[in-house]
């Protein structure tokens, strides 16, 4: 029977600060124990699988029979992004952090951007992605202007409404600016942040964000797996974090909603070798937002596909659930990612239950992991923990 793997991202499900966490302005920062108290969160699966009975966790009542494997993560890269959180998923640790802008874009570099676009850039700041429509999206489409912003993050992000810039258009400017941002302006991600309304009481950013990622700096899990013939099903902004290297399936989600219902239906399908899922809701509607209602109702919907998805696990099915880094929704000291621990949930048919993996070094364990679970040599950064997992 052909073996399938089955990695889940929540995206940004933090489970405590991590030790260095003041150095990134997030000391006490937990997103599990933000949501978990809230009348929302309802995760029976999770419970089980042993969520509450990993390392440092807190929040929530320990299972006394867990029935998968569980670990906490550290993150050995510098950073507590989206795009070095997946690297380091894929098995490639990020010593250096991707460069942020915490005063903005330098103005040659602006100037040259909107003389490629033939727009006038307005905000150039750090800012909040909704607060900043509020306070400039009259004004874009008043003046036929982009609004470009950045946050904490290594990120370059440009919205317009897309009654007055086309998505494919802004797609190209979008692409514009990542052939610009290289070398010490090589940020992780650039973003297309489309949005309709019309005043600043109504504007709300559309599902077509596009990101466009940094290529990885070397071969990643997904290349491995790849260049061994398995496939590489990305579901969600997967294929936009890797740029698409390593992929040879994409299937495009509006959302955690349809990303699960893409996961379900994989689950019925023949193939051998990765899907890789990120539930990016979590972290860009809710742990952004700050709002623990909307983040606690998202991890219950989460559970409740568990309680479907698990028991249709095929007999050489593996199951890892994690995250790539924080975003407490409770935190508002800023509303940014906070650096955090993240969790490592496994299971299926040959895993054993129970088995408390400790507090593992490195992210790359899962990459790892699922080389040696599919049987494909690899030199990736990171520990196997197969041999602790399976029976």
């Amino acid at each position: 029977m052909a073996k399938r793997a089955f990695l889940i991202v929540l995206d940004s499900f933090g489970i405590g600060a991590e030790p260095d966490a003041a150095a990134f302005g997030d000391e006490g920062a937990d997103t599990l124990g933000a949501i978990a108290s809230h009348p929302n969160f309802k995760c029976p699966n999770l419970q089980k699988l042993g969520m509450f009975n990993i390392d440092g966790v807190t929040a929530g009542e320990k299972c006394a029979a867990p029935a998968g494997a569980f670990a906490r993560l550290q993150e050995q890269s510098m950073g507590k992004d989206t795009t070095i959180g997946h690297w380091e998923i894929a098995g490639v640790v990020s010593p250096e952090p991707l460069p942020t802008f915490p005063d903005g874009f330098p103005a040659e570099l602006i100037a040259e951007y909107e003389a490629k676009t033939g727009h006038k850039v307005l905000c150039n700041k750090p800012y909040s992605g909704t607060k900043v429509l509020q306070d400039y999206g009259e004004q874009a489409i008043a003046e036929d202007a982009l609004i470009v912003y950045t946050s904490a993050d290594s990120v370059f992000q440009v919205a317009a409404s897309e009654e007055m810039v086309p998505v494919p258009e802004l797609y190209r400017y979008c692409e514009i600016a990542r052939e610009m941002l290289k070398g010490k302006y090589g940020v992780g991600r650039v973003i297309a942040r489309p949005f309709l309304g019309r005043t600043a009481d109504t504007f709300y950013r559309t599902t077509n964000r596009h990101d466009l990622s940094l290529k990885p700096p070397r071969a990643t899990m997904l290349d491995v797996l790849k260049a061994a013939g398995k496939d590489v099903i990305a579901v969600g902004k997967i294929y936009d974090i890797f740029d698409g290297e390593g992929v040879t399936e994409k299937i495009k989600t509006t959302g955690n909603t349809n990303g699960i219902a893409f996961t379900k239906a994989l689950q019925t399908r023949d193939f051998e070798g990765l899907a890789f899922v990120n539930l990016v809701d979590f972290d860009m509607l809710y742990g952004h937002r700050r709002d623990v209602a909307g983040y606690a109702a998202a991890a219950s919907e989460f559970d409740a596909f568990l309680s479907e998805f698990i028991p249709g696990m095929r007999e050489d099915d593996l199951l890892m659930i994690t995250a790539d880094h924080g975003c407490d929704p409770s935190y508002t000291k800023t509303t940014d990612h906070t650096r955090e621990y993240v969790p490592l949930l496994v299971c299926g048919k040959q895993v054993k239950e129970g088995a408390d993996l400790g507090t593992r070094m490195g992210f790359g364990a899962i990459a790892r992991t699922v080389c040696d679970y599919l049987g494909v040599e690899n030199q990736l950064d990171g520990e196997s923990l197969l041999s602790e997992i399976l029976k």
